[in-house]
């Protein structure tokens, strides 16, 4: 299957590179269906899964969230960039990235229907320009609503994403030969490079544990804004239970790319003898390896939960908005024989989005409480968790 050039793209002002065609751009799927349309970013080849993003707004947290590392996203909205890029280089007064999720973009390929200009008082650059800057390619004229379709029907799969100069686009064999050349999305272990390499310690307070897999800024912004400290561990250090002569009250495990089932150092590190009843909240990834770590299962979604609305439902009768962003989750039979019981559903395909544990000291949401990007109606996780870490004994 393959579509023609677009002549008209849904732009207005249309940015640079992407609206004179000086690049062509393509994305070729595993299943042999092709997308051919002009390129923005940084030239270049880039193999991935292909997920979409259901969000209207945050791109720039999106396209920075370390657990889209070693994907192709899509985004469904159809116009991009129309509030820019806020200054990549600012930092909040704990020193963490005041307007991104990461020091850098995460994903390997961005997809859009269609680019604006910004027109926005913040804005430090346009999405183009931010892309080459930070060597990611972009497509720009896909019909992105025949893709999330396609993703919807058949599952997320791989594809290449190629981006070159306006008369070089690849032919269809060469494309299908970088795919079987790369490694399956699931060989690979992302965690390790968006993990920092060794421990950093923010704030004063009362001290909790991080298991960084990738965790965003804005979740470790939310512990240090309730007037916690944060150690931030690498995702295959044992949490200690004290650090410099303070003692480790909580453990917090977050967001992340890739297969939990991986993450055995981690997994360990989470195991009930290991965090010896300490406060524990795990967020995403971290609820899908704490749930590992007490004898659950995980498996992978046919096309993930991606997206600023998401519905999550209580066994109180409460519903909250919050931003999602997994492509895999707790298999909620398996809970049977453990220590963890359900703590929130998915009203649309009935996924375990939430877990605690009978004493009420582990809690675990798949959604993004912290609301970057989307609401922060689950904020409550937060002071939640930061209550049970001050009732610790010093």
């Amino acid at each position: 299957m393959r579509d023609s050039p677009p002549r008209q793209l849904w732009v207005i002002e249309p940015v640079g590179k992407a609206a004179d065609s000086a690049l062509s751009g393509t994305l070729f799927l595993e299943d042999g269906t092709r997308f051919d349309a002009q390129g923005f970013g940084a030239t270049g080849r880039r193999v991935g899964e292909v997920v979409f993003t259901t969000g209207m707004v945050g791109y720039p947290e999106s396209l920075t969230d370390p657990s889209f590392r070693g994907q192709i996203l899509t985004f469904t909205y159809p116009l991009l960039g129309n509030y820019g890029v806020p200054p990549p280089e600012a930092r909040d007064r704990h020193g963490l990235p005041e307007f991104l999720e990461s020091e850098h973009v995460q994903v390997r390929a961005a997809i859009v229907r269609g680019l604006t200009r910004p027109n926005h008082w913040r804005s430090k650059l346009d999405l183009d320009v931010w892309l080459r800057n930070e060597g990611v390619p972009g497509l720009v004229g896909v019909d992105t609503r025949r893709l999330t379709e396609h993703l919807r029907t058949h599952g997320v799969v791989r594809g290449v994403v190629d981006v070159s100069d306006a008369d070089e686009r690849p032919s269809t064999e060469e494309l299908r030969k970088a795919l079987s050349n790369a490694p399956k999305y699931e060989e690979e272990v992302f965690v390790s490079e968006v993990s920092v390499p060794k421990p950093v310690l923010y704030g004063s307070g009362p001290l909790v544990g991080v298991l960084d897999c990738g965790v965003k800024a804005s979740i470790i912004r939310n512990l240090l804004d309730r007037d916690l400290a944060v150690l931030r561990l690498p995702y295959d250090h044992e949490v200690p239970t004290t650090w410099e002569g303070r003692k480790v009250r909580g453990i917090l495990v977050g967001n992340g790319p890739g297969d939990p089932d991986q993450l055995e150092s981690t997994i360990e590190a989470l195991r009930p003898s290991a965090i010896a009843g300490r406060p524990t909240l795990g967020i995403c990834l971290g609820h899908q390896l704490v749930a590992l770590a007490r004898g659950a299962t995980t498996y992978k979604l046919k096309f993930g939960h991606r997206g600023q609305n998401k519905t999550v439902c209580f066994p109180d009768g409460r519903s909250y908005i919050v931003s999602e962003n997994h492509g895999y989750a707790v298999h909620a039979p398996s809970l049977k024989g453990t220590d963890l019981q359900a703590w929130a559903t998915n009203p649309d395909d009935g996924t375990l989005e939430g877990l605690r544990d009978r004493r009420g000291r582990v809690l675990a949401l798949q959604g993004h409480p912290e609301g970057h990007p989307g609401p922060q109606e689950a904020g409550f996780v937060f002071d939640r968790f930061a209550e049970l870490v001050r009732k610790e004994a010093p």
